[in-house]
């Protein structure tokens, strides 16, 4: 032992060749030290980039879902003003819009399906009823292997599900007792793979695994079709166990916009238009709230300072069609005073006015007052529709992605949106002019409208107290007072709810009161965020499950990740700068007096958020969207340079074009309507039209010659028809 301390000591008196001298302990924890500051803010700087990413993304989804409240009331002024332009007329707009028969009351009609044969060739799953485990089974293996099911089958199921959904109340109840536990999801969005994965994790439904599905099952996802299917199915077979509540997007209206409806189209072609009509009597009749053990209440979206669950428990829900139009009225009810001298010069546009009071959206809703429940007497009611192009691209909500310090307000609504007269009558904006209405008592079908409206649409807030949901456009945000009145009114403990996209897949807010749940994941972009879902037990006390589903991200680092998420978002930002090329140049020139193509960051900043209104950092996005002038002021033209229309036609001009492109999303939907044997043709006629009655809905200033010259410049062969998918494609941004 003695030698071998020697040798030791002698080594480290003179170290030998080759043998590296040891650091000192206070040179180590300086190395430690450093590599821990640099990992911090490249850690720092990774969720700097993810979280303005995530917010990106969510203002232009809200921004998207005020175009669509703007766009759905279009569609009643296009009821009220389409001219037929042929011996069909627009079927399926009619039949999706139009008054249609109560699914409560009716007597069955014949439904085609009896009548259909399914050919030999078919090789998908065969359905009968009552439905058997084995049937579901052959469902999921069909989906799996990307089959589609039967048009006969599909109208089976749903006529199906219909009379079983007639027979639920609005409110579901259920209990723990018996059961271990109960699982509740939140959005699918048309997301087959989550809902699979779901099921792997957490078993198939059946009485010992009983499922909540809490709204939005359908949109934006390509497989909307097999999730309801699926999810229909399995109601049917096992209905003391799985339930289902409805989200703001099982709404005909938004489905128009957000894929659903050209899903069904598509697969369908024939008989799309049953299944449509079919499924818009069934999202009427889902149940709107499930409370457990009476204790747990979940919703789609929330609640306001107004819900009142012994009011909602009584509504009709099934004539409530669509949350983004408010149930018609007679004019007659109205005291429509004498508009502006400009109004009475303009007498083509009452005919959009009056359409506009009979059809309103939850903006108008969202603008009210908040003062007493429906049960307890008068409320104010505020009508409002927007009427310029520019403000379809409102602001949207970076303030629900990121945690909001107390002193942040939120945004105000904008004072175009109602202005209240000294008479007590109200002023509202129309198209050019103002109309003053006297608020009459609301009947009792308007009511229960808000009630459904603010339970799919509202958001909770940090701040205290009911507000307008400005940044969707519908619903309300409420603060943890109004979550505390609500739950202390009903006894209830806990308040679930979904309608937010949440990158961990759930969030918790209120002191714990309010739970957000979101069972899509890569609902932005892969990698984009962890779907999750809770389970509850007699205990109540919820245990959350994270999940993704990965195919080639699972090979990426989080820095490719977050690059890739990145790199999606600012894309769609580049674009949404493009489409308003004219309206921020205008206001760039403001500051640039001497014509020098530069402004400073700060106003640059300023044009940019009083134009797009997405409430986002623009100073730190400056470097990833514009470049710098060497003296540090901001080349503003930059922001346009890396990006061109797809083919522009040689008649269109550029401010045509920018208008084309900014409604690009719009014009889809309207000819997709129009165009009812998804031909993708449809004739110039009906284009010149319904451009016509577009434009002059939102008050687009498009020349009619303008209008005509388009219309024979795209008809490429003379024909008379226009390819539709050709022009839109003519009118797609492309990144050089």
């Amino acid at each position: 032992m003695g030698c071998g301390t020697s040798i030791s000591t002698e080594s480290q008196k003179k170290p030998g060749p080759g043998i590296a001298k040891s650091p000192s302990p206070a040179l180590t924890m300086k190395a430690a030290i450093l590599i821990q500051r640099w990992y911090r803010r490249y850690i720092a700087r990774l969720e700097m980039r993810r979280r303005y990413t995530w917010n990106i993304f969510q203002s232009i989804e809200y921004a998207g879902e005020q175009d669509q409240l703007q766009l759905s009331s279009f569609f009643s002024f296009m009821l009220d003003n389409f001219t037929q332009l042929n011996a069909n007329g627009p079927d399926l707009i009619s039949h999706l819009l139009g008054p249609v028969a109560d699914p409560w009351y009716q007597r069955e009609r014949q439904s085609s399906y009896e009548q259909m044969t399914v050919p030999e060739s078919y090789i998908g799953p065969h359905l009968s009823f009552p439905l058997r485990v084995e049937h579901t089974n052959a469902l999921l293996s069909a989906f799996k292997d990307q089959q589609i099911l039967h048009a006969r089958y599909v109208l089976q199921l749903l006529h199906e599900t219909r009379k079983f959904l007639k027979q639920m109340p609005n409110i579901i109840h259920l209990s723990t007792s018996y059961t271990r536990e109960i699982t509740i999801c939140g959005d699918l969005h048309g997301r087959l793979d989550d809902l699979l994965l779901i099921f792997y994790k957490n078993g198939l439904p059946s009485s010992e695994t009983p499922y909540v599905f809490n709204g939005d099952f359908v949109d934006r996802g390509k497989k909307s079709v097999e999730v309801l299917v699926l999810l229909f199915s399995y109601m049917l077979l096992y209905p003391d166990h799985m339930h289902l509540n409805r989200g703001n997007h099982e709404d005909h209206i938004m489905n128009l916009r957000y894929g659903f409806t050209k899903e069904v189209m598509q697969k369908y072609k024939s008989h799309g238009s049953e299944i449509l009509q079919l499924l818009q009597d069934i999202f009427s009749l889902l149940p709107i709230a499930t409370v457990i053990d009476n204790k747990v209440l979940i919703v789609h979206g929330g609640i306001s300072d107004t819900t009142d669950l012994d009011f909602l428990r009584t509504i009709e829900r099934h004539k409530v069609k669509s949350a983004l139009r408010l149930p018609r009225r007679s004019l007659d009810q109205l005291d429509v005073s004498q508009g502006s001298r400009r109004a009475s010069r303009h007498p083509g546009l009452q005919a959009g006015r009056q359409a506009g009071l009979q059809a309103g959206s939850p903006r108008s809703h969202s603008r009210r007052g908040h003062s007493r429940s429906p049960s307890q007497g008068k409320r104010r009611c505020r009508l409002t529709r927007q009427g310029s192009a520019s403000s379809s691209s409102s602001s949207s909500s970076s303030s629900l992605c990121a945690p909001l310090s107390p002193d942040r307000p939120l945004p105000r609504p904008s004072p175009s949106h109602g202005i209240a007269s000294p008479s007590g009558s109200l002023q509202v904006p129309f198209l050019d002019s103002l109309v003053a209405l006297t608020p009459p008592e609301p009947p009792r079908e308007e009511l229960e409208w808000k009630q459904v409206v603010d339970v799919l649409w509202s958001d909770p807030k940090p701040q205290e107290g009911c507000s307008p949901n400005t940044f969707r456009g519908g619903g309300c945000y409420f603060g943890p007072d109004v979550t505390q009145r609500l739950l202390d009114r009903h006894g209830l403990t806990l308040l679930i709810r979904s309608h937010e996209c949440k990158q961990e897949g759930y969030e918790l807010c209120h002191h714990g009161q309010v739970i957000t749940i979101f069972s899509a994941s890569n609902y932005y972009e892969e990698g984009s965020n962890r779907g999750a879902y809770i389970k509850l037990g007699s205990e109540l006390v919820p245990r959350f499950y994270q999940y993704q589903v990965s195919r080639s991200t699972r090979k990426l680092t989080l820095t490719q990740r977050v690059s890739v998420a990145e790199g999606s978002a600012l894309k769609a930002l580049q674009e949404k700068l493009f489409t308003h090329r004219s309206e921020l140049m205008t206001g760039f020139q403001q500051y640039d007096l001497n014509n020098t193509g530069c402004i400073s960051i700060s106003e640059w900043a300023q044009v940019v958020e009083a134009v797009l209104r997405l409430d986002l950092p623009w100073r730190t996005l400056r470097p990833r969207l514009a470049r710098l002038a060497p003296d540090g002021s901001v080349e503003y033209q930059s922001c346009f340079q890396d990006m061109d229309l797809g083919q522009p036609l040689p008649r269109v001009t550029p401010g045509l074009a920018e208008t084309l492109y900014r409604y690009r999303t719009d014009l889809e939907i309207i000819f997709n309507i129009i165009d009812k044997d998804q031909s993708g043709l449809i004739s110039i006629e009906e284009f010149r039209q319904t451009w016509r009655l577009f434009s002059a809905h939102l008050g687009v200033a498009v020349d009619n010659t303008a209008i005509d010259e388009l219309a024979r410049s795209i008809d490429f062969n003379k024909d008379g028809s226009i390819d539709f998918n050709e022009f839109l494609e003519a009118f797609r941004v492309v990144h050089k």
